[in-house]
């Protein structure tokens, strides 16, 4: 699996980025090139039409202002078509607005390449924190039962982005360590 500090790979999937029926408005081609000088929240789930995926999708739906703000742009995913994952929005009242791109790893070849490929050819339970540069700065992942925490991941881009050491359970706006 890759790690903090390593290179966030080159990838170029199809994307449902809305419910609309005309395919030019609801599917987009989206690269890592997209989205120049902005950090990246990636998360993957295991499979559309579950149970638990959803919750976490809606979550970091609920949040993608915030992390707006941080000049961040939050970009989900699984191993499902581009065209589930629209009938997935479509059919789920939690999911028709979300403000993000669902990418399509049909290939499994991004998934693949950051090591969270599951032997059931589905996305392992992973979020990635990508600076500009593309360099990983963080990696979280859980067993497919238990969903993540979108505010954790929030907060932990709050503490990357100031750049200065962060206690245990740092907040924004609350004061960094420094050495003596």
């Amino acid at each position: 699996m890759l790690g903090v500090g390593e290179k966030f790979p080159s990838f170029s999937l199809k994307a449902a980025v809305g419910i609309d029926k005309d395919p030019e408005k609801s599917f987009k081609q989206i690269t890592d090139l997209d989205y120049p000088g902005k950090w990246k929240i990636y998360f993957f789930w295991p499979a559309d039409f579950t149970f638990v995926c959803p919750t976490e999708i809606a979550g970091f739906g609920k949040l993608n202002k915030q992390f707006e703000e941080r000049d961040a742009q939050v970009l989900g995913g699984s191993t499902d078509s581009e065209w589930v994952h629209r009938a997935w929005r479509n059919d789920h009242a939690d999911l028709k607005t979300l403000p993000f791109p669902m990418l399509a790893d049909v290939r499994h070849d991004l998934c693949e390449q950051l090591g969270i490929l599951a032997p059931n050819g589905m996305a392992q339970r992973a979020a990635y924190i990508v600076d500009p540069e593309g360099i990983i700065r963080f990696v979280y992942v859980t067993d497919g039962a238990v969903g993540r925490n979108p505010e954790e991941v929030l907060r932990v881009l709050d503490a990357l982005q100031t750049d200065e050491l962060c206690p245990c359970n740092w907040k924004k706006g609350e004061a960094t360590l420094q050495v003596v």
